[in-house]
């Protein structure tokens, strides 16, 4: 039987893509014009980067803990550069979402725009390598 500990590492990942598909298609409707399918979508990005937030501080602070990253030679340095960017980045872009977000819902566009060229590719990053570092972790090693 399948317990939380067991699916909680897969269930983030696969919140993970779902906020980078969500970014990508929020991206594109913006760009075609299409601004209230921008703002649902974007609304949802959110909404899945936050369950994803409340599940890994669960998981992580509460239950499980850390897990070492098993690989040895070339890959560790290339998954610790990973993570230490998604970290990093992951602190950084969680205030910038918040702000981006109510400039967009209080129809501020024009300061809006001026950040969110900066939150989006920086969200998607670390919405990608949080799906890169759990494969490195749980399926590849």
């Amino acid at each position: 039987m399948l317990s939380y500990t067991t699916i909680a590492p897969a269930l983030n990942a696969i919140l993970n893509g779902a906020s980078a598909m969500l970014l990508v298609l929020g991206y594109r409707l913006i760009r075609r014009g299409h601004i209230e399918l921008h703002r649902r979508t974007m609304i949802a990005a959110f909404a899945t980067s936050s369950v994803f937030l409340i599940n890994y501080l669960t998981y992580h602070a509460i239950i499980h803990g850390s897990k070492h990253f098993p690989g040895q030679g070339w890959i560790r340095p290339v998954y610790f550069t990973i993570l230490l960017t998604h970290t990093v980045l992951a602190a950084v872009i969680v205030p910038m979402v918040l702000i981006t977000l109510s400039r967009g819902l209080k129809g501020n566009y024009k300061r809006h725009r001026a950040i969110a060229r900066w939150t989006y590719p920086l969200w998607l990053y670390v919405s990608v390598t949080g799906v890169v570092i759990y494969l490195m972790l749980y399926q590849l090693f």
